[in-house]
């Protein structure tokens, strides 16, 4: 086996965030239905951005923000995305790397800027996301480096990569040296949306090649196609060694061979913006399984980091995660 660099090496769509908050009024406006991702293009972001009023641009993208998450704790974590060598690039490379995060993909030199989500914040802390792709889906097979995947504990996947032939080809290439070299792989699911699109090829990579799943109630019930959360966590149970579901305020299922765990939500004095709790659930769990804590110790891990997030804008902590796990006596 490879020695190891990285406790987690984390693979997706490298995005810079456009933040605004809005009335909910706005969001049938302009077509949009609350709580979804969908996938723009360059005239519509543009549309966007104009009608969207004051907003706030941070580094984000869904494995980036948990990469960014697990250094928080501590972690040793390196990430793998693509961006163009222009402002918002620099800018992602840049906060990634102060962060504590190995970030060393090479920046495309032509085509498509750098992506961009376009994140819509209603009242009630909800977000709903409008994502113009640009570079990151020119991630390709040459941009995963097999030392840094035969390094790293756990190679976490983004289930965002799958919208590309390319990306999806990348993403399957280090499922399998990280296999091959004897770790472990896990995926997020992303969204219910992207469950939707490619639900038989998900369910086919996560019974052979993924040992841990992410996914949120909406997203297992649409990867089983059911509308009972218990009967979707069984078929999960059957299909790989971990999965990780999370329920928003109602906390967190963990499900390994007969055993369940159900651990409680962090609280929080006010929910403002929900980007990014998944990401940061993901982050404090991986942080608590490389280090080798029991499942149920992972999840409230999870549950710390995910609440930090939520209460105030943007999808990366602003506070050091070991120190917080500290104060809660977690770490």
């Amino acid at each position: 086996m490879a020695e190891t660099r990285f406790d987690v090496l984390c693979i997706g769509n490298a995005i810079v965030d456009v933040l605004a908050r809005v009335e909910d009024a706005f969001l049938p406006g302009h077509g949009l239905t609350k709580g979804m991702m969908r996938l723009i293009d360059e005239p519509t972001a543009e549309q966007l951005y104009g009608a969207m009023g004051p907003a706030i641009e941070v580094s984000g993208g869904s494995a980036g923000n948990t990469a960014a998450g697990i250094a928080s704790f501590g972690g040793r974590t390196a990430y793998f995305g693509k961006v163009k060598k222009d402002q918002l690039g620099d800018v992602f490379a840049h906060d990634l790397r102060a962060q504590g995060v190995s970030f060393h993909s090479l920046p495309a030199k032509i085509g498509p800027a750098t992506a961009r989500s376009f994140i819509l914040v209603t009242p009630d802390g909800e977000r709903t996301m409008n994502t113009y792709l640009g570079a990151c889906v020119n991630l390709t097979t040459a941009d995963i480096d097999p030392e840094i995947v035969a390094g790293s504990l756990i190679t976490y996947l983004e289930g965002y990569l799958w919208d590309r032939p390319e990306a999806k080809e990348a993403f399957q290439r280090a499922a399998q040296i990280a296999r091959e070299a004897g770790r472990k792989t896990a995926i997020t699911l992303s969204d219910s949306f992207c469950v939707d699109r490619h639900r038989e090829s998900f369910l086919e990579l996560i019974r052979n090649k993924i040992d841990i799943m992410f996914a949120n109630e909406s997203e297992i019930c649409s990867l089983y196609q059911t509308p009972d959360f218990d009967a979707a966590r069984e078929l999960a149970r059957a299909d790989c060694e971990i999965a990780v579901l999370t329920r928003s305020e109602q906390g967190s299922v963990i499900v390994r061979g007969e055993k369940t765990w159900t651990v409680p939500a962090h609280p929080i004095p006010k929910l403002v913006d929900a980007t990014g709790a998944g990401d940061l659930f993901a982050a404090g769990f991986l942080h608590g399984l490389t280090a080798g804590r029991p499942l149920d110790h992972c999840a409230r891990l999870g549950a710390l980091a995910a609440a930090e997030v939520i209460t105030h804008l943007g999808a990366r902590p602003e506070v050091k995660l070991a120190e917080h796990a500290k104060i809660a006596g977690l770490l």
